[in-house]
């Protein structure tokens, strides 16, 4: 049989490797400091760069896409080629995704601090850099299908498939949610507005988290849990059974994150029933893990990968497990907007990505430098510290959580609220918000003591950039016996990639069709209220404003139809409030109070006072202070365009409003708030600062409508 010699390119899986620690260690310190900003608000430095609301989004995508979407990249460009036997597609298309993501993450790193934000969780990044994003995933999936296509392995293993979901999937995932219209360089509005925007955004969100943090490190999972073992997966039947449940119900559960708000109920009801069903697959697949181990657990001594990958496969087990449990609306009535979600998503980020990522790391970096593990007593202390401090992250978030729910909800025995002022439910939390900073201090020191360690491998070994071996080519692979018995089963679709990717495309598509089309098609499920109408061109600016700041971080804007938010905060919130917000800011964590009925429930003096020095107004206040805002001008040059681009997504401004009655309409409103200021004896606000235009959008917020309203 005539052999074929080419060589595996080790030189873009070791700049993957290295960065994926880098960003890591960024990552990890930029979340630790914001959680120490909420037990410690100086460390905000009142500077408009530091604050907790801009570095939130900094955080999160510097772990999401920077450690763990370099860790995806590395993980399969390693093992693509082997299972393959080939090296990838095109060396150009390997370091243009490399450089390429590199160059998007130092973007978001240079323009979320500015507050260039589109504020939509986990797809922050402003246009320009969602167009980059665009390009570079297209890349990435011609090298990787052009891989598999020249494939010398007749039958793709499991591993790939979980690949080829992620790409398909994650590309049209971020293309229907990032679509906007520009108003500027660094600005756009969402396409969507209020209930579709939210239902888009969600459906994005959750499954970011479905197939970029999830099946493509189950599809790493399936490649180097088997090689460290030295054990085939447990279940092929298995294997298949988990890869397409898992695809095809993963996209319908995105509405989970918006239960008893003013999305439909059907459309609710549909994200809780799929959440559900999601326990099967998600455990089988932990399950055809954990069970390759059989017969292997004595390697966990002698390797301190397989450590890490249990511990990641049984996180992955109980966030997949706690997932469709929030998902029932009896529970999700007490979690959401609770810092219970946060321990539930970093039960996935810290144990399921940051472990599995670990182990990864360190199977690589002695096969690519061709030696052994510098210190194996290093990989178990970081084992141990950071397993350590995943609990004590975890766990006082999950207390501070049900805390938080029980004390918003409580009312005393002659029918009042327990705790009407919702500060001192986040007083209560400061013991749990240390505690989950010595935890993440922890963790973050395991991965500088895992850093370390790698250093060391590599510089006692020698790197091998190029492996040369040898294979016959696809059309000399021998035919099994097997194979010719299935016909059209599973086995001869691993051979047809291009079919199986097809199909799996259509997996995917299914879910978020049957969700978006009667959203779009039937007028009764975004009910108008003739009583709402388009934001002014200053609240427009202030809207823009609280944007930037990142208010939606802390602050929601939607009021559940419970007792508890009614009592606390006024009327529940109506879907038709929200048909003129692009994007919807109805948050999805509270650290502050709901603002959807602030309008008008204090004077404009106290926001002013409040934004200048949250502590005068509401004393032991975490929230930073926003000094610049009283400084710093409106910046009317931006109005023109801002409007013109809010009309061409539907919001119903006359044409030509932006180019002359627009700036009168601000000018008139700013001397109104003024106006009201010096009532409250602020006398030296000037009309023309950003205070101004945000204190005009605060004061609309909920009062387009009466509780007697009535809609068309």
């Amino acid at each position: 049989m005539n052999l074929e010699t080419f060589k595996y390119d080790n030189r873009i899986v070791r700049a993957f490797a290295i960065v994926t620690v880098i960003w890591g260690l960024v990552g990890f310190s930029a979340g630790l400091l914001i959680a120490c900003q909420l037990f410690w608000p100086d460390l905000n430095l009142n500077l408009q760069y530091t604050t907790f609301g801009r570095l939130r989004p900094l955080h999160t995508n510097a772990v999401i896409f920077a450690f763990v979407g370099n860790g995806m990249f590395m993980g399969i460009y390693y093992s693509l080629q082997r299972l393959c036997k080939a090296r990838m597609f095109s060396d150009k298309l390997s370091w243009f995704n490399f450089w390429g993501w590199q160059a998007i993450i130092v973007a978001a790193a240079v323009t979320l601090p500015l507050g260039l934000t589109s504020s939509k969780e986990y797809a922050e990044l402003e246009w320009p850099i969602d167009i980059a994003i665009a390009l570079v995933w297209v890349a990435f999936t011609v090298n990787l299908l052009g891989t598999i296509i020249k494939r010398r392995e007749k039958h793709i293993y499991v591993a790939i498939w979980f690949y080829i979901s992620t790409a398909l999937t994650v590309a049209m995932l971020h293309i229907v949610n990032s679509m906007a219209i520009p108003a500027g360089l660094f600005k756009s509005y969402s396409m969507y507005a209020g209930v579709q925007d939210a239902l888009v955004q969600w459906w994005y969100a959750h499954n970011a988290v479905a197939f970029f943090l999830t099946t493509s490190y189950l599809g790493m999972m399936y490649y180097f849990l088997p090689k460290a073992a030295d054990r085939p997966v447990f279940s092929y039947r298995l294997s298949i059974i988990h890869f397409w449940a898992l695809i095809f119900i993963y996209i319908w559960a995105g509405p989970h994150h918006l239960l008893y708000t003013a999305l439909p109920d059907w459309a609710q009801s549909l994200g809780m029933v799929f959440s559900l069903m999601l326990v099967a697959p998600s455990w089988g697949g932990m399950l055809n893990g954990l069970l390759t181990l059989r017969g292997a657990w004595h390697k966990l001594r002698e390797e301190p990968m397989l450590k890490f990958m249990v511990v990641a496969l049984t996180a992955y087990g109980m966030a997949t497990l706690e997932g469709p449990l929030l998902s029932i609306k009896s529970v999700n009535s007490l979690s959401h907007y609770t810092d219970w979600t946060i321990a539930h998503v970093h039960t996935g980020a810290l144990g399921w990505n940051g472990f599995l990522t670990f182990s990864v790391l360190y199977w690589l970096f002695p096969r690519l430098y061709n030696t052994k593990l510098y210190s194996n007593k290093l990989a178990n202390w970081h084992f141990w510290i950071g397993l350590l401090g995943m609990m004590f992250y975890i766990v006082p978030m999950y207390w501070a959580g049900v805390t938080q729910g029980l004390m918003w909800k409580q009312f005393t025995s002659e029918g009042f609220m327990q705790y009407p002022n919702f500060l001192e439910t986040v007083l209560q939390l400061f013991p749990m918000f240390r505690l989950r900073a010595i935890g993440g201090t922890l963790y973050i020191i395991g991965a500088f003591i895992m850093a370390y360690n790698l250093w060391r491998t590599a510089k006692q070994g020698e790197f091998v950039p190029d492996v040369e071996v040898q294979a016959p080519p696809l059309s000399a692979a021998p035919v099994h016996a097997e194979d010719k018995t299935v016909g059209w089963g599973h086995r001869a679709l691993e051979g047809k990639p291009m079919l199986l990717a097809g199909l799996a495309l259509v997996a995917v598509v299914i879910g978020g069709l049957v969700e978006f089309i009667p959203m779009w098609i039937i007028k009764e499920n975004v009910p108008t209220i003739a009583s709402v109408k388009p934001y002014t061109p200053l609240e427009v600016l202030g809207r823009d404003i609280y944007i930037r700041e990142g208010c939606v971080g802390c602050h929601s804007q939607m009021i559940r139809p419970f007792r508890s938010e009614t009592e606390r905060y006024g009327e529940y919130s109506k879907a038709g409030e929200f048909v003129f917000d692009h994007p919807f800011l109805w948050g999805s964590k509270r650290t502050g109070p709901d603002l959807h009925r602030i309008g008008g429930k204090y004077p404009d003096a106290w926001h002013y006072n409040h934004m200048d020095d949250p502590g005068t107004t509401s004393p032991g206040s975490l929230m930073p202070r926003y000094s610049w805002l009283l400084t710093q001008k409106i910046d009317t040059n931006a109005l023109a365009p801002r409007l013109s681009a809010l009309r061409k997504v539907g919001v119903p401004y006359p044409a030509g409003f932006e180019n002359g009655d627009a700036q009168k309409d601000l000018v008139a409103q700013s001397l109104k708030v003024v106006a009201n200021l010096k009532q409250g004896m602020v006398t030296n606000a000037p009309a023309n600062t950003e205070i101004i235009a945000l204190i005009a959008y605060l004061q609309r917020l909920g009062t387009d409508i009466k509780v007697q309203a009535t809609t068309k």
